[in-house]
This record gives C-alpha cells, structure tokens and sequence, in this order.
C-alpha cells in the first residue's frame, strides 16, 4: 500500500488533516445532496462521489497538495477544503465545502485563510485563485471576505461558466 504524508494545519476552532477512509461516507453524503453540492459539481451517486474522492487523494500524491478534511476541536469533520489544481484548468484554485453540520459557523473563512498561508508560506505560491459559480453567493461573499476580488468568468472545462475570484497576492499579505 502506498502511504501519503499529509500536512496538519490547526487553527483555532479546527483541525486540517489529510482524507481517510473512514471520511468517504461524509464526502457521498455531502454530494447525494443536490443542494449543498450544486457548486462543486455535484449531485454525484455514491460510485461518482467515490471516484471524486479517490482522485482528491490521487491529486495529493501528484501535485503535493490537495483538499484537506476540516474537523472541529470536538473531532466532528464539517467539512473539505484546500487547492485543487486538475488538468484542463487554467491555475491551482482555493476551493471550500461545508458539510451540513459546519455550515454557517465561519469554518469555512478559518480554513481557507489557513491553507492560503499555507500556499503562500510553504508551498510558494504567488498567487491563487477561487472558482465559483455563478449564482453561489455564499461563495461569493466568503471570497470577498478574503479579500478575493472577482476578475473574470471563465469556461471551466468540466462545470462550464465560472467567475474567477483572484485572492491577494503574498506579497500584499505577508509581513
């Protein structure tokens, strides 16, 4: 069996670890739902969802990073976030997913501003961008909390019209 090495990024409410097994039952769940899952591609049944979630793993060994698993202090997962960067698109994207039981509670903002610095910090990146949408307000008001200014709308070659929010770049974040 191959063994990956995942970074564990702690905040101050969670716990970013790399995907288990034991978290698949979450991730099809979480894409069963039309609603939740309608801006990250889905409703998927569960043979697709598992498909999404052995390439989430596959693209950790391939690039060195992927979507981490939020958990909560209490060790409760709510949910999925991290840098996915697969082939046909443009740049590696800052993504985010809350599961029913995260959603609402600013996880999402706490994750994402952790893996950021993450990228910036250790991974080098020199810029990132988030994919969204159109219509996914939500999304749309966490990017800009971010500080993310929409940039353009693109044709993603798997979800069709998304809008391109451009996050700050290190050097405008970084002491």
């Amino acid at each position: 069996m191959l063994t990956l090495t995942f970074p564990t990024l702690m905040t101050e409410r969670l716990v970013l670890r790399g995907p288990e097994a034991s978290d698949f039952a979450a991730v099809a769940c979480f894409f069963a739902d039309e609603t939740r899952s309608s801006g990250f591609g889905g409703p998927l049944d569960r043979t697709e969802a598992w498909r999404w979630f052995a390439s989430m793993i596959g693209h950790w060994a391939l690039h060195g990073y992927g979507f981490w698993m939020a958990d909560s202090k209490d060790g409760q997962t709510v949910g999925m976030v991290g840098i996915w960067y697969p082939e046909g698109w443009p740049e590696p994207e800052l993504g985010w997913v809350m599961f029913e039981n995260g959603e609402g509670s600013g996880y999402s903002f706490e994750a994402a501003e952790a893996i950021r610095m993450h990228a910036y910090k250790t991974l080098g990146f020199k810029t990132l961008s988030s994919n969204i949408f159109p219509g996914n307000i939500r999304s749309v008001a966490l990017a800009e909390r971010l500080g993310a200014v929409h940039e353009r709308d693109y044709e993603n070659v798997t979800h069709g019209t998304e809008m391109v929010y451009r996050h700050p770049a290190p050097v405008e974040m970084l002491p």
